[in-house]
């Protein structure tokens, strides 16, 4: 047995953690190639619910209408939301910066529990708060050369808009959701999301006409799975059993290695990643770090 209270397993774990996430950014960018944003956020969605159905029967009777609320409500910030505004992104941003922005979930997390769920922090964590968003703002900024910075702005802002969902969801799942069953928390999270994204996806896209006659559509149609399977089910699961044996902010560190593996991904694919990359990228780890120290 896996025992997650030892912290070299808890090391362990986020390491593993990192290279699933990491690599999600290149299967988003592969899946691109023959479906829309909307279309891979619906099937991501509706595959997990279908694999984690017959986990979510067990107990359902169980949970208060507030804890349901809170449970629909991790579904849709801390899935729905941020896997459409992430996959948008790389419509216009290279997987590995959309990466390396996913890096400061942790500072939207103390944000969080400082300001919304008054948890006391130092004022070290602030500064690294600051400094990250900073840190970010610059990898945006010097990212945009020779593009259209209005609308590429906007396209980078995106991935933050996901980590700020990612943050919030912590605090919920530690916060209100702490002695629910990890596997369990996972399934009833998308057992109201799910259905929906199944019926928008086979009612409301050209999902199956992309798949059917899309010359690479298969090929994106694998890559997809991989991503709801691998990245999203079981990714999913085992971060929410993280949360349960250590802090919120501890599991978000994940976003530490995060950008390495997606940065990797990307130099494999061809992106450039330049010395200006490398600085601000560093700017933004050094912020995490102070943040999570304090």
């Amino acid at each position: 047995m896996f025992d997650l209270s030892k912290k070299q397993n808890q090391y362990i774990t986020i390491v593993f953690l990192a290279i699933i996430w990491g690599s999600s950014f290149i299967l988003m960018k592969k899946g691109l190639i023959s479906f829309t944003p909307t279309e891979i956020t619906y099937y991501r969605i509706f595959l997990v619910f279908i694999l984690l159905f017959p986990f979510s029967l067990k107990g359902i009777d169980s949970i208060s209408l507030k804890k349901w609320g809170v449970l629909t409500l991790s579904g849709i910030v801390g899935s729905a939301v941020p896997y459409f505004l992430f996959i948008k992104a790389q419509t216009k941003i290279d997987s590995s910066l959309s990466g390396i922005l996913n890096s400061i979930t942790p500072l939207f997390t103390l944000g969080f529990a400082f300001f919304i769920f008054k948890e006391r922090f130092k004022l070290k964590a602030v500064f690294g708060i600051i400094i990250g968003l900073l840190g970010a703002s610059g990898l945006i900024f010097f990212s945009s050369k020779g593009k259209d910075f209005s609308t590429f702005s906007i396209y980078a802002g995106l991935p933050i808009i996901g980590s700020a969902c990612y943050a919030l969801n912590l605090n919920l799942i530690k916060i209100y959701l702490s002695e629910i069953n990890s596997l369990k928390i996972t399934a009833w999270s998308f057992l109201f999301i799910g259905p929906i994204a199944g019926f928008l996806l086979f009612n409301s896209t050209d999902f199956l006409n992309h798949l059917f006659h899309h010359e690479k559509g298969w090929e994106s149609f694998i890559y997809i799975n991989i991503l709801g399977l691998v990245g999203t089910a079981l990714a999913v699961w085992v971060f929410n059993l993280l949360i349960k044996h250590t802090s919120s902010l501890f599991a978000s560190s994940v976003t530490y290695l995060i950008p390495i593996v997606a940065i990797l991904w990307g130099v494999v694919d061809g992106e450039i990643f330049n010395l200006t990359k490398i600085i601000f990228t560093l700017i933004i780890l050094c912020s995490v770090y102070l943040t999570n120290k304090t």
